[in-house]
């Protein structure tokens, strides 16, 4: 969860946003204004749309301890905001994902007041997420208290909208109290920009960035944390012997000092670190690479659906993933031709396929990558499943 800086930005939720603006409905958007940020709770509105931004401990990119008294305080911190801002506002719909887990008693609130539908976003399956990354110990007591949220938040939930066909099984596999009826996929999606660079346009960013210019340069773009399972990105920057591939590391967060480090340890030839651009500076340098890349960490017995996929396919880019085995992205990009798949830890089987697509066709791949946007994560879809809801 982000603080949402204008309606003029791009995202999953922002797409969402202004799709329903566009099609006529009152917007009231409650985002975290972080601590770090100094700021007051303050009520704006841009372009006919409430946002209240609510004053909050650090939700993201600090410790364990403040991120976890963070997410516990924002349900009071929220109710307390709706209740002064929004006091004579009646909402028909109240749309929020998961993380956090912690907004039980926001939804219960509003839904009593106003009657209204609720719709999940699950975007995350915590706490179970954060056992498997060994940050929280199975049945402590820190996870037998957020399960009891997590479980409390699906019931309170009249449809819960899952990013993928494994990712809702899981749900109704280990939520056996939860109607399978409520659940169904509703992928991340987003308004596609087309964009096309020209031979010297991508030379001129390659050349700003230091980057070879006769390579195919494979980038993974996005969070440095440790469900990307970052060690194993290390172990393949390592192995890399193909002669024509380079890889590009473009990101920021808790394992960014690691990975920089070992930049600088090793000096590797075949690869580059850039600390996380602003998003107009990240497209563009993505415009100018050949393969995005996706990592996750090998112990997810959760079914992840990483969001930078899009950023990938909207770039007509073929897509490298190397991912636990439980989640279906992998088969998803396959089934599509727009890229392969390999367990994440196969080092044999990730150099073998970045030499592979070193030879592939990559302007095929990536016509499949834009039709597969096209076909399935289209901003439109989220939003036809959510309004059908109330027949609007």
């Amino acid at each position: 969860m982000t603080k949402l800086d204008s309606l003029q930005d791009r995202g999953i939720y922002i797409d969402l946003l202004n799709l329903f603006k566009e099609k006529g409905h009152e917007i009231f958007v409650v985002s975290p204004s972080e601590r770090r940020l100094k700021t007051k709770t303050v009520l704006r509105k841009e372009n006919g749309v409430s946002i209240l931004n609510v004053k909050t401990l650090n939700l993201q990119k600090s410790t364990i301890l403040e991120k976890g008294v963070g997410q516990l305080l924002l349900e009071y911190q929220y109710l307390k905001g709706i209740k002064k801002y929004f006091a004579n506002e009646k909402f028909d719909l109240i749309i929020y994902s998961t993380p956090p887990i912690t907004f039980s008693k926001v939804i219960r609130y509003i839904k009593n007041r106003d009657g209204a539908y609720s719709y999940l976003l699950l975007k995350d399956i915590f706490p179970q997420n954060a056992v498997d990354m060994q940050m929280i110990k199975k049945q402590g007591f820190l996870h037998r208290f957020f399960l009891k949220k997590e479980k409390e938040l699906y019931l309170l939930s009249d449809t819960i909208g899952c990013m993928s066909e494994a990712n809702m099984q899981y749900i109704i596999a280990h939520n056996t109290e939860v109607s399978p009826e409520k659940l169904e996929v509703n992928p991340n999606t987003i308004i596609p920009i087309p964009v096309f660079y020209t031979t010297e346009e991508k030379r001129a960013v390659r050349e700003k960035y230091g980057l070879p210019l006769q390579k195919k340069i494979f980038v993974y773009g996005g969070n440095l944390g440790v469900p990307q399972g970052i060690d194993f990105l290390l172990e393949v920057i390592a192995a890399l012997k193909e002669s024509n591939a380079y890889i590009l590391v473009v990101g920021s967060g808790t394992q960014y000092g690691k990975v920089a480090a070992w930049f600088e340890s090793k000096q590797p030839t075949n690869a580059k670190l850039l600390s996380g651009l602003p998003k107009d500076d990240y497209d563009k340098l993505l415009g100018a690479c050949d393969v995005g890349m996706i990592f996750l960490h090998k112990d997810f017995t959760i079914p992840n659906f990483p969001s930078r996929l899009l950023s990938y396919l909207e770039m007509r880019m073929p897509v490298l993933a190397a991912t636990d085995k439980n989640t279906d992205i992998g088969t998803v990009i396959q089934q599509a031709k727009c890229g392969y798949w390999v367990a994440a830890g196969d080092n044999l089987g990730m150099q073998e396929k970045i030499s592979k697509l070193c030879n592939d066709n990559l302007e095929l791949f990536g016509e499949n990558s834009w039709q597969l946007l096209q076909s399935d994560y289209l901003v439109e879809r989220s939003y036809n499943l959510i309004a059908d809801k109330l027949n609007v």
